[in-house]
């Protein structure tokens, strides 16, 4: 599961495709945002303007298609997307019936492609997942996706992740490509809207089963939807998908981190600039959004110098060596960190604490920077939620 895939795509085949899945009916008039979307994606194929989320994930199922794998989408408002940032299904804002006047453009990009599918689905986790997981063991030449439109809500589907998408290899050799998306991030909107439950699917993680993955870069999501479906392998893929970085412009992708040579990284190093890495004093290792928030605390304190931050994209399989190739770049740091936004006993820190501890020498000592243990994934007030965040942030860099 380690191996490298090629998923990158020469300039000129994005600006193609781009053409294609920007192109709209004459006449067919779109909603001031979705025209603003379309234009945005223009730019961003040209090299205008950083690639986001929304642009990178419609590359790379207009990639997918054109190679003749089809795309399957099912959610509760998958069309948009939970967060507008998708706009996979476009309406003509004078339409004169209400069941006429849309227009999927990744279904019209040309003869004898792939089928492009997006669905709004009905509120019952349980049942469409479960009906997505036995598609996807049905269509392992196709992209199939379930996304819930809010991690949280994926707990309604626990049966059919315990059962099936985490065992069935294992009990009946069923093998299944499923892709899971989860929308996570602590943004101070309470318990019930900030936890896909980090720490329940990495229990279950054993014997190569399946891909947890939270990535933090928008480039990441577009190497990581084709990776699924190119690879020879069919394994589940659960992304933990951040809200907040959909529009973040710090998380959006140049145009070369998706063209030839480019691929998925499970760890990304570094990317503060110092005369030496002699002088790193502590590595803070993380995962997801929680990231852009360390890395502006270092700035503010003026710690590029002392702290290096290196974000684990790739929860399970761990990448030990690629992790491991990072810790060796700071040989003079004796204090190893790993930083996340969830609660001690929630999120990674748990699941993966032993990994950690297998890479680290015998010098480093491994410590937690976090929020502290809680029966609830967040707490309920925005004020506590920032000083919650404060105190991760000083923890974790405070020397």
């Amino acid at each position: 599961m380690a191996r490298k895939i090629e998923t990158g795509l020469p300039a000129a085949d994005i600006e193609r495709l781009t053409e294609k899945f920007t192109a709209v009916p004459e006449g067919f008039a779109l909603h001031p945002t979705a025209k603003r979307v379309i234009e945005a994606r223009k730019a961003m194929a040209s090299g205008k303007q950083a690639i986001d989320w929304g642009m990178a994930e419609t590359l790379a199922y207009a990639s997918l298609l054109t190679k003749g794998h089809g795309v399957r989408i099912s959610g509760e408002d998958s069309g948009r997307g939970t967060f507008s940032h998708r706009h996979a299904v476009l309406h003509d804002q004078k339409r004169e019936k209400w069941d006429d006047g849309t227009y999927v453009p990744l279904r019209n990009m040309g003869e004898g492609l792939g089928e492009f599918l997006v669905i709004d689905s009905i509120l019952n986790e349980e049942a469409v997942m479960a009906f997505e997981y036995g598609f996807a063991c049905s269509a392992p030449d196709k992209l199939t996706i379930w996304e819930a439109q809010f991690g949280d809500f994926a707990n309604g589907a626990q049966v059919t992740i315990d059962q099936f998408l985490s065992s069935g290899e294992t009990k009946w050799g069923r093998l299944c490509g499923l892709t899971t998306i989860l929308p996570h991030g602590y943004d101070g909107q309470g318990p019930e809207h900030s936890s896909a439950r980090v720490e329940r699917w990495l229990q279950l993680c054993s014997e190569n089963n399946m891909q947890v993955i939270m990535p933090s870069e928008a480039s990441q999501m577009f190497h990581l939807l084709q990776r699924q479906v190119l690879g020879s392998y069919r394994k589940p893929l659960v992304i933990f998908m951040s809200k907040r970085l959909l529009r973040f412009k710090g998380a959006m992708s140049p145009l070369e981190n998706f063209t030839e040579g480019s691929t998925f990284r499970p760890v990304i190093g570094d990317t503060a600039e110092r005369a030496s890495n002699d002088s790193v004093k502590r590595v803070v290792l993380c995962a997801g959004q929680v990231y852009y928030d360390l890395e502006a605390g270092r700035a503010e304190r003026k710690l590029e110098d002392d702290v290096a931050i290196v974000r684990v994209e790739q929860l399970y399989p761990f990448p030990y060596d690629e992790v491991k190739a990072e810790l060796a770049k700071y040989p003079n740091a004796k204090s190893v960190v790993w930083a996340q936004e969830e609660p001690k006993n929630q999120g990674a820190f748990y699941q993966i604490r032993h990994r950690i501890e297998d890479v680290i020498s015998e010098e480093q000592k491994l410590s937690y920077a976090g929020r502290p243990s809680s029966a609830s994934p967040a707490v309920g007030y925005s004020s506590k939620h920032i000083a919650q965040l404060k105190q991760l942030v000083e923890d974790a860099l405070a020397l």
